[in-house]
């Protein structure tokens, strides 16, 4: 169980890395952050298209990952 527990947290590491790679950019860099990169943050812009589903995976991937931490501490190998 164990064995099958750490294969499963390697493979949704792997692909929570990958899949935030993946993602745009918020920001124009440090120009961006200093001229109005804060607008772009707290304004009510929404995710379109492949952005809107890169965010639902990596929201599920890091919460998969962080399940699959908890439970990989308590199940101990015998």
């Amino acid at each position: 169980m164990h064995a099958l527990l750490v294969t499963l947290l390697v493979i949704v590491s792997i692909a929570l890395i990958v899949v935030v790679l993946l993602q745009s950019g918020r920001s124009a860099g440090l120009s961006g952050a200093i001229t109005g990169g804060a607008e772009q943050l707290f304004g009510k812009q929404k995710a379109r298209g492949l952005d809107a589903v890169f965010q639902r995976v990596t929201v599920v991937l890091a919460i998969l990952f962080f399940v699959l931490t908890i439970l990989v501490t308590y199940v101990q190998p015998s």
